[in-house]
């Protein structure tokens, strides 16, 4: 189905692969940007591959490159029209012994110096759900990390820090993501399975499938096991909302299955953790872009 392969594509391609902004400003030994084709490919040749020695982005927008260069949110990046329609390929070659947290600063770089983008930060607020722990504490089941390999550096967060390895698969059914060191999740078949996951990165997908941005307010430090049942109608509207909130413009007949969904089994499932979803409002950075070129310059 159409409507699906769309709805998979952005799954992966809003992976939260990297960590915040480091000081230092790298840059990828070599990068190739050209224009995207005018279809997309299939539904795995769409997003981002990442092997420690070679990034390539596939069909994605200039919106899903600053969001994760900026590691930002759709809805936190303000700019022209353009900027969720316009696609490109890159390939670059990483750097030896380059950690996640130096990929991010690396893809600014080329944004700024291809693109001559410049920008801005600013605040704006936003209704949330901020995710706190219920009143009779949490019901996870706390999940180490695997010890470190060779290419990780024994962070508590594998999104955070180490090699650049990280694995992304989707079809039909759904979406997985292993993350190394025995973090992984599973989205399918009308469940969300979470192996050893920080709540940094539990939070970040569950924004994926809210009609509003989900705050982190737990205050839980560890790794855990976490597995949410929901109904076929919320898992089928799930995904189509993870679509809308990457920006992507679905036909009309995936926007129908939106009204026979309550969206009840999500906020039930979180209740099982001993957490819970409250609506608030919150300030939340905003990125806005000044200036940007429509083409990059020549590779």
């Amino acid at each position: 189905m159409h409507v699906i392969r769309w709805v998979v594509s952005t799954l992966l391609v809003s992976v939260p692969t990297f960590s915040q902004t480091a000081p230092s400003r790298p840059e990828f030994e070599v990068a190739s940007i050209r224009p995207s084709g005018p279809q997309p490919p299939s539904t795995l040749g769409i997003g981002l591959h990442i092997d420690g020695a070679q990034v390539t982005f596939n069909y994605l927008s200039l919106k899903d490159y600053i969001g994760m260069a900026y590691d930002l949110k759709n809805y936190q990046i303000s700019g022209p029209d353009w900027l969720a329609t316009t696609r490109f390929d890159i390939a670059a070659k990483v750097p030896a012994g380059i950690k996640r947290d130096q990929v991010r600063p690396m893809l600014q770089a080329l944004l700024e110096d291809r693109f001559q983008m410049k920008t801005h930060r600013d605040t704006k607020e936003f209704a949330v759900y901020a995710l706190v722990v219920a009143k009779r504490g949490p019901k996870m089941k706390e999940s180490p990390l695997d010890p470190e390999s060779a290419d990780s550096s024994g962070a508590a967060d594998p999104g955070r820090s180490g090699g650049v390895n990280v694995t992304a698969m989707g079809g039909r059914g759904g979406v997985s993501v292993n993350y190394g060191r025995g973090a992984s999740i599973s989205f399918a078949n009308d469940k969300f399975d979470g192996r050893k996951l920080s709540m940094r990165i539990f939070t970040e997908w569950l924004g994926r499938f809210m009609d509003r941005p989900v705050v982190d307010m737990t205050d839980l430090k560890s790794t855990y096991d976490i597995t949410l049942d929901f109904t076929p109608e919320d898992y089928t509207a799930m995904m189509i909302r993870s679509a809308i909130v990457a920006g992507v413009v679905l036909p009309p007949q995936a926007m129908q299955l939106l009204q026979g969904a309550s969206g009840d089994s999500l906020f039930a499932a979180v209740e099982t953790l001993g957490l819970k979803l409250d609506s608030r409002k919150a300030p939340l950075e905003v990125l806005v872009i000044d200036k940007m070129e429509k083409m990059p310059t020549e590779n």
